[in-house]
C-alpha cells in the first residue's frame, strides 16, 4: 500500500523499519529537532535517523495542523497513515484523508492504559501482563475501534526500558499483520468499553519520588517503572539519590526489638547492597547514582559516602 508514517520515539523505529520493504512509503512525519545532552544542540529524533538511513523523505512540522503539512497529505493521498510514538494529535482533517483510514499502533492493551505513558505505568502499578494494540484512529485519545492485539507478560523484576523494547518489536509484527489484513480487507473492528478504560497520563516529578512510607513492593514497582527514564528518587542528607534497581527482602520482616522507620537504612546484606525499611517490609537497593557522578552499587554508594545504619532516606 502506499502509506504515510508518522513517529518519533525510538519506540517507532522497529515499525518503520518493518514496514519500509512491505510498502510503499511517500513520507515520515516526525517531530523537529529538539535540543538535547549536556551542550543542547538541535538533534534529529530517532525516526528521523532511521528515515534518512533508508532514504526516505522526512517532514518535521512544528503543527501537524500547519495547512501546508494538512495540504501534502491531501496531495499525496496516502491509501493509509499509520501514527506510531509521533507525539502529536492528528486533526480531523487529516484523519479524513486516507481512504483506508489511519492506524495507530499503542503499547498497552486497549482500552486500558490510553494516554502518554502506558508502558510505565504497566510496570509501576505491578501489572503481570500488557501487550500492544493497533487501532482505527478517531478524533479522542486512543479511544478507537480496536483491530488487532498482542499479549506479553510481565515478570516482577523487568524495567519499563526493557518492556519498552519488547513490546516495540512485538508492535511491529502486529503492524505488518494489520496492514496486510487492511489491504485485503479481512480486518474485524471493535469498539472499545469505555467502562473498561484506565489512563497512564505523562510522567511528572511528583511521580518520581519515593514515599517510604509505602510497602516495598509498591516501591520497587516504581523504581522499575520510572528505569531508565526519568528514574525515581530519595533524599539522603539534603541531596537527591536516583534509585534505578532495588529487590525484596528475601528474609521478611526483622525479628529486632526496635522497629525501624520507613526510609531507615538497616543495613549492608552483602558489599553490593543496603536494605532499607518500607512502610510494609524492607526493601533491597542495588544501584544508586549521586547528583553528578555515575551509576553505582548501592554498597558503594555507603561505602563512599559514609552512609550506614539509622540514617533516614526521604527526609529534608
Amino acid at each position: 500500500m502506499r502509506i504515510v508514517f508518522m513517529g518519533s520515539a525510538e519506540f517507532a523505529v522497529p515499525a518503520l523499519n518493518a514496514l519500509n520493504p512491505r510498502h510503499s512509503i511517500l513520507g515520515v512525519f516526525t517531530q523537529p529537532d529538539r535540543p538535547r545532552g549536556r551542550g543542547r544542540q538541535p538533534a534529529p529524533t530517532p525516526v528521523k535517523e532511521l528515515a534518512l538511513q533508508l532514504g526516505l523523505p522526512v517532514y518535521q512540522p512544528e503543527r501537524v495542523k500547519e495547512p501546508t503539512a494538512i495540504s501534502w497529505l491531501q496531495e499525496a493521498a496516502p491509501e493509509a497513515i499509520v501514527v506510531v510514538a509521533y507525539g502529536q494529535i492528528l486533526p480531523p482533517a487529516i484523519l479524513a484523508v486516507p481512504a483506508k483510514g489511519c492506524i495507530n499502533l499503542h503499547g498497552s492493551l486497549l482500552p486500558s492504559y490510553r494516554g502518554a505513558a502506558p508502558v510505565q505505568w504497566a510496570v509501576i502499578h505491578g501489572q503481570k501482563e500488557t501487550g500492544v494494540t493497533t487501532m482505527f484512529m478517531d478524533e479522542g485519545l486512543d479511544t478507537g475501534d480496536i483491530l488487532l492485539q498482542r499479549r506479553v507478560p510481565l515478570t516482577g523484576e523487568m524495567t519499563s526500558g526493557e518492556l519498552y523494547s519488547w513490546l516495540a518489536r512485538e508492535g511491529a509484527e502486529l503492524l505488518v499483520e494489520t496492514l496486510e489484513k487492511l489491504e485485503t480487507g479481512v480486518l474485524t473492528r471493535l469498539p472499545q468499553d469505555p467502562s473498561r478504560a484506565s489512563y497512564a497520563p505523562p510522567l511528572k516529578r511528583e511521580h518520581e519520588r519515593i514515599d517510604w512510607r509505602l510497602p516495598a513492593a509498591e516501591i520497587h514497582n516504581l523504581v522499575r517503572g520510572l528505569n531508565p527514564q526519568p528514574g525515581a528518587y530519595t533524599t539522603i542528607n539534603g541531596k537527591t539519590l536516583k534509585i534505578w534497581r532495588t529487590g525484596r527482602d528475601p528474609a521478611g520482616e526483622p525479628d529486632g526489638s526496635r522497629l525501624q522507620v520507613p526510609g531507615e537504612i538497616v543495613g549492608e546484606i552483602n558489599r553490593e547492597e543496603l536494605l532499607v525499611q518500607t512502610g510494609s517490609g524492607r526493601l533491597l537497593l542495588r544501584e544508586v547514582q549521586p547528583v553528578g557522578k555515575n551509576r553505582m552499587s548501592a554498597g558503594a554508594f555507603a561505602r563512599g559516602y559514609r552512609i550506614g545504619p539509622g540514617v533516614v532516606m526521604g527526609e529534608d
